[in-house]
């Protein structure tokens, strides 16, 4: 047989949950469902790997989510797997030494401290399930979940997003149908039984009464899905399933083209239906980091600045863009209060 490495249980790597989780899962959820009109925005590098270099970047969004608390509620998008369409690195969680070693037990824990540092600087924190059997050792420190393009088709993926007790966005596929999302969010809604693991490290059946925050998120496939009419497209499709009319889109993936010099005419293109009224759109994802662009995965050492997966967006080209989707968001605040 394969070797095989013992785990840590999840009850020896988790501790230090931030005191503000049950606020921030709160807010979250109430700009969701427009109950708070602020706007909420995703942002971060594609996924961490190096954990001191993304609490830099932690501490500036912190900064950024100060000025712009009017309309904007930021969310670190603090990721630490990396889904594969065939293979790469997987994320500091199952591969922490970035060469291909594997050593999951101390991915477990550097990327467990990695999230209690970063929900001390006081952000949210968003984060993907990837493999659902390692939601147990990160899952009580996030305030936003996805699940993404190539797994949410999934049933464990959807089983999980209905016991995960925060607000989860369904992807559309990496297709760009959006049909295997509107289904997601409806089964994630529902009550299931299923495997999981618990905080003594055994399996068990875990038991959910289903998600009421699940939603839709539109990524792009080969074409874009960010403008007005695919947007309202999406809102109908919502509509026909019986679902609460609120949807995130993601400025890269997709709809950039994977081209992270794209991202600004999305957002521009989002604040522009921002200001036109289009209450249901809730929220806006980039992905942005300390560097603008990506390096070569298969050069070590990392430049700890640069992302080493999907390219991103700088730092001195993000902040524009959440004054751009502040103000955006100001203009449809006041336009709301005039009509109402």
């Amino acid at each position: 047989m394969p070797d095989q490495d013992a785990l840590p249980s999840p009850a020896e790597v988790t501790g230090g949950r931030s005191p503000d989780l049950g606020r921030h899962r709160e807010t979250v959820a109430a700009v969701l469902a427009r109950r708070d009109p602020r706007l909420l925005v995703v942002a971060g590098p594609c996924s961490v790997h190096d954990p001191g270099a993304a609490l830099e970047y932690a501490g500036l969004l912190a900064d950024a989510a100060a000025r712009f608390a009017d309309d904007l509620v930021l969310v670190l998008r603090a990721y630490l797997e990396k889904p594969r369409t065939v293979t790469g690195w997987t994320g500091l969680l199952p591969d922490p030494t970035l060469d291909g070693k594997g050593d999951l037990a101390a991915g477990l824990r550097l990327g467990r401290q990695f999230l209690v540092e970063a929900a001390a600087t006081g952000l949210p924190l968003a984060y993907e399930f990837v493999d659902p059997v390692l939601a147990p050792y990160v899952a009580d420190t996030v305030s936003w979940a996805a699940i993404g393009a190539r797994t949410v088709a999934s049933q464990p993926h959807r089983q999980l997003a209905s016991w995960l007790p925060m607000p989860v966005g369904m992807k559309n596929c990496v297709s760009g149908r959006i049909s295997p999302a509107v289904d997601g969010i409806r089964a994630a809604g529902r009550p299931h039984a299923f495997p999981g693991l618990g905080a003594d490290g055994r399996m068990k059946t875990l038991r959910s009464t289903g998600n009421p925050d699940a939603h839709l998120v539109l990524r792009g496939g080969p074409a874009p899905n960010h403008d007005a009419g695919s947007v309202a497209a999406a809102l109908a499709g919502l509509t026909a399933a019986g679902l609460p009319r609120r949807i995130v889109v993601d400025a890269s993936h997709g709809n950039s083209g994977k081209d992270h010099n794209r991202q600004p005419a999305v957002v521009a293109d989002l604040a522009a239906q921002l200001e036109a009224g289009t209450d249901a759109l809730a929220g806006v994802m980039l992905e942005s980091y300390l560097a603008d662009g990506r390096q070569d995965p298969a050069v070590l050492p990392a430049d700890p600045a640069l992302s080493r997966t999907d390219a991103c967006l700088g730092w001195p080209r993000t902040v524009p863009l959440l004054a751009r989707l502040a103000l955006a968001n100001h203009h449809r605040r006041v336009r709301s209060s005039v009509s109402s």
